[in-house]
């Protein structure tokens, strides 16, 4: 005989008129088919998805609960019901996977626990490093815009050549006419000394 998975459900809805209950039965439905048995509800109520995990306090409590494995699998009745973020989405599903926790998702089907749902995770931690691949881009994409347009702290010089070759020489004399030349531009003595190449 197999021991059945323990199981958490999350229940979340956006406005005080609306009820978690609607979600709490197909939850428990799915639950009893699966042979899982329910060890922990985490609730927000009148709570909007977009909100990160601080303003949502049972999601703060799921999400500490998933750390400490204190149950085999997550259910919730839709991915908005978790959030509405991506970023967010992506964070929680690392979480649940560093902790060997599986979801599972009622409306999309989603089941981690098979190998299609395991497929699924790995594609979105796909997506999450593509996405920190876009952002590095985009980064070093400003940083080059802003060294083009020579704006201060962009990591580079901020004179053009024809000003770095005086700095130059009149670095090379070590004198105060160096440290004047520089003081307009906001150059220190290092900035003048003589670059490679």
């Amino acid at each position: 005989m197999t021991i059945p998975k323990t199981a958490a459900l999350y229940l979340r809805v956006s406005t005080g008129e609306q009820t978690v209950e609607n979600q709490r039965q197909e939850l428990l439905s799915a639950a009893e088919r699966r042979g899982w048995r329910i060890v922990a509800e985490f609730r927000d109520e009148g709570v909007s998805g977009a909100n990160g995990r601080d303003k949502r306090p049972g999601f703060d409590r799921l999400c500490r609960a998933v750390v400490r494995h204190q149950f085999d699998i997550v259910a919730a009745w839709s991915v908005d019901r978790l959030g509405r973020s991506l970023q967010d989405l992506v964070a929680f599903l690392g979480e649940l996977h560093g902790a060997g926790v599986d979801l599972y998702l009622d409306r999309q089907g989603v089941d981690t626990s098979t190998p299609a749902g395991k497929a699924l995770f790995q594609m979105l931690g796909v997506f999450a490093e593509f996405e920190r691949s876009i952002i590095q881009e985009r980064i070093a994409a400003g940083i080059m815009r802003a060294r083009a347009r020579r704006v201060r702290g962009a990591g580079g010089p901020l004179a053009g050549p024809s000003c770095r070759r005086s700095g130059r020489r009149l670095y090379g004399l070590r004198s105060r006419r160096a440290r004047a030349f520089g003081k307009p531009h906001g150059w220190s003595a290092r900035a003048t000394r003589p670059w490679p190449g």
